[in-house]
């Protein structure tokens, strides 16, 4: 072969490669591991209308629904049965990881699937109907420290959940011992605001941008956020933070998504550039926001070590609370 004709080939080998290393998924999905209505419903829409926004997908994103475990069912579906699924994205958040930490996810650790995209982050809540008699964090304590039986909270997954996790913090400050409080284990923000809404708890431990629809209706409060420092989208400003009500507890809620452990290089190549594409995009800070969520990017390499790092601090933490051993 000559020179001339030798370049030919090798450029269309590189295009051939490209074309491979471009190619959309054929049925792109996004599975939300809950019932609809909560955080993982948020973040697949955010991803089904961002994605098309941006031109990123020609085809529609479907979003399904994979409630069981807060994440557990989707997440040992994905690795067992559809692991090399190239157009499958799955929801996770914090929340998830503190799971995996406590090995709630069955035979299957952090280890098991293509971390591949955080795209945002929200703040742990304690949310209450409107007309709740407890008007801040204090009350709620007071209420707990007299009698923990009488106050029904509502979280997203059993003990040890981040839901869960998140009012035994608040216990832990005040001297109250975290197994002492009555739990109803929900499957998910949407189960825990219709139990709230619906009189069948008093207080949610939820996350703000779950709450925040319901805020905006005039239908719940919100005691507490859990973030360093008041948030300041006109809507949030006056909620107060944990903290300057005197309980040092800061839980930020990321969210993003996963593929599965068999996906090739090429697919999870094409869904990374998708993410960086968007991620950098003012179109989707605007989308972003309008979700109650605040700005945090990763995607690849970096939101693995992330993952893989996040995990290992939840194990201390659930080992300080007597989950794991």
């Amino acid at each position: 072969m000559n020179v001339s004709l030798r370049k030919v080939a090798i450029t269309a080998s590189a295009l051939l490669f490209a074309g491979q290393l471009l190619a959309e998924p054929k049925r792109p999905e996004c599975i939300a591991p809950a019932s609809p209505g909560g955080g993982f419903d948020l973040t697949c829409k955010l991803a089904q209308s961002a994605l098309v926004n941006q031109k990123l997908l020609t085809k529609p994103m479907r979003v399904t629904y994979m409630p069981g475990g807060v994440g557990a069912v989707a997440y040992n579906a994905v690795v067992a049965q559809r692991p090399a699924d190239a157009g499958t994205l799955v929801a996770w958040s914090s929340g998830s990881l503190l799971n995996l930490a406590q090995g709630k996810f069955g035979r299957f650790d952090e280890s098991a699937v293509r971390w591949l995209a955080a795209v945002g982050t929200s703040y742990g809540a304690i949310a209450v109907k409107s007309d709740s008699p407890y008007k801040n964090l204090d009350d709620l304590v007071q209420a707990l420290k007299k009698d923990p039986s009488k106050v029904v909270i509502g979280s997203g997954g059993t003990v040890g959940s981040q839901d869960w996790m998140q009012t035994a913090l608040v216990a832990k400050a005040a001297g109250i011992n975290p197994r002492d409080l009555r739990y109803v284990a929900l499957e998910g923000g949407g189960e825990i605001a219709t139990a709230l809404l619906g009189g069948h708890i008093q207080v949610g431990s939820t996350d703000i941008s779950d709450s925040m629809p319901h805020i905006q209706s005039g239908d719940m409060r919100l005691l507490a956020v859990f973030s360093e420092k008041r948030l300041d989208q006109p809507e949030m400003k006056d909620i107060p933070t944990a903290k300057e009500q005197g309980y040092d507890i800061v839980w930020p809620v990321v969210r993003g998504f996963y593929l599965g452990p068999k996906v090739s290089d090429e697919d999870y190549a094409w869904w990374k550039n998708a993410f960086d594409k968007l991620l950098a995009s003012e179109d989707f800070a605007k989308l972003r926001d309008q979700r109650e969520l605040f700005p945090f990017a990763m995607t690849g390499p970096e939101l693995d070590t992330y993952v893989k790092k996040q995990v290992a601090d939840y194990k201390v933490l659930a080992k300080e609370f007597g989950l794991i051993q």
